[in-house]
Parts: C-alpha cells; sequence; structure tokens
C-alpha cells in the first residue's frame, strides 16, 4: 500500500545518472516477510534507477521490523523527498496515524475522542502533526483527501482544484463527486471555496442534487463570462 509515486522526471534521470557513475551510496531498506520474501521499505526510487541503469541487484540493509513500524519508516523516508504530491501526504499520513494508534494502543474509556489514544498528549493527530511539522488541523486536512474520488484526486495533484475546495468535496458521496465531475467539465470551471462550502451544506442538509451541484457551478462560469475581455 505504498502511497508514494515513483515519477519518470527529470531527478530521475538525475539519479540513474548518479548510479552509472558511483553505484548506490545509500542501501534501501527491507524488511523479511513471513513468506520468507523481502518487502521494500525505503529506496523505491533507488531500485527504479538501478533497473534503468541496468543493474540487476540493489544493496539493502534488512531490518526486523513489525508491519506498523515498516510503515513508520517508509512515511518518514519518503516525506524527505523535495516533491509531495497531496494524494502522497493524504495516504502517508493516514497511514501512519492508524499505525501509531495501533502501537500506542486503545484509548482510555474516559476519553470519548475518536481521535484520541494512549500518546502522552493524548491525542496522536497532535504527535503526527509535530512531528512532521503540521498543525493537527492540516493533518485532518490532508488524510479527508483520501475519500475523494481518484479523478478528483488526481485534479488536486496537478492543481487544477485548490486544496481547501477539495477538502470541503471529499464530504460529498462518490455518486456526488462523479456528478460534480460533470458540472466541471460542462462549465469547464473548478469549485471555489465558497462553492465547495456551499455543495458540503446542501449535503449535509440532505439536498444536494444533481441539479443543485449543476447550479453551483454554473455560478462560476457565468461569473467568468461577465469578466471583460
Amino acid at each position: 500500500d505504498h502511497p508514494f509515486k515513483v515519477l519518470m522526471d527529470e531527478d530521475m534521470e538525475q539519479l540513474v545518472e548518479s548510479i552509472k557513475r558511483n553505484g548506490v551510496m545509500t542501501p534501501a531498506t527491507v524488511r523479511l516477510k513471513d513468506d520468507g520474501r523481502y518487502e521494500l521499505i525505503s529506496g523505491h526510487r533507488r531500485k527504479k534507477a538501478c533497473e534503468l541503469a541496468g543493474l540487476e541487484t540493489l544493496k539493502c540493509e534488512v531490518k526486523d521490523l513489525t508491519r506498523d513500524e515498516a510503515i513508520i519508516i517508509m512515511v518518514e523516508s519518503n516525506l524527505q523527498r523535495s516533491v509531495i504530491l497531496p494524494s502522497e501526504k493524504a495516504f502517508a499520513y493516514k497511514m501512519r496515524l492508524e499505525a501509531m494508534k495501533r502501537q500506542a494502543g486503545r484509548p482510555p474509556k474516559e476519553n470519548a475522542s475518536p481521535m484520541a489514544t494512549n500518546f502522552s498528549k493524548g491525542r496522536s493527530d497532535e504527535e503526527l502533526g509535530e512531528l512532521v511539522g503540521e498543525s493537527k488541523d492540516q493533518i485532518r486536512r490532508f488524510i479527508r483527501l483520501t475519500e475523494l474520488v481518484p479523478e478528483v484526486l488526481q485534479m488536486v495533484d496537478e492543481k487544477q482544484i485548490a486544496f481547501r475546495p477539495a477538502v470541503e468535496i471529499s464530504y460529498l458521496s462518490e455518486e456526488q463527486q462523479y456528478t460534480l465531475l460533470e458540472a466541471i467539465s460542462y462549465n469547464d470551471a473548478t469549485p471555489s471555496l465558497a462553492q465547495a462550502i456551499k455543495m458540503k451544506k446542501f449535503n449535509q442538509d440532505g439536498k444536494l442534487t444533481d441539479e443543485v451541484i449543476q447550479s453551483i457551478m454554473e455560478d462560476s462560469f457565468q461569473l467568468a463570462a461577465k469578466v471583460p475581455v
């Protein structure tokens, strides 16, 4: 369930050339699975670069790790990359938060918060926020993106839909999101934050029909049509 993409970009080209000249400077990290195979934890880009460089082996360090420990290391190592897509952060934060909560054990019964655990600060989202340099609210916003259908999430990665409107859209059902995609295509416009909040509110009130989505999106089309050329 590795959420990070291995992109064939300029950085990959440079890594391939570096490996051809100098080999792999830092070993990848793997763990031995119960079936006798090895699972790659960190070093996915190095592995691909080795393949492109024509190498048949990759130097690896084998670590004795549980699945949750492996998830945490995988997320930590990949968050050091210079460019991280919103979708990558979203699924990485979700995976790491779930792993942290499992490691911490069940929260005490008197703590009613669904995000709470036995961490020193009481909330795993706060602990994760401190570790990655994000507020707990921002952590939760990123995790909301995992509720988006793939087509909408790709538009977020490609910066066609802004982050905050995308968070509000994540509260719509899968069917409603696909209706929104049709409205986006028809009106040649993506929802603003105000429009996304409006759709979320209609949805919470049980009034977000296909017609309402189209009507809200037509507002942006009409506004654009009035802008002087």
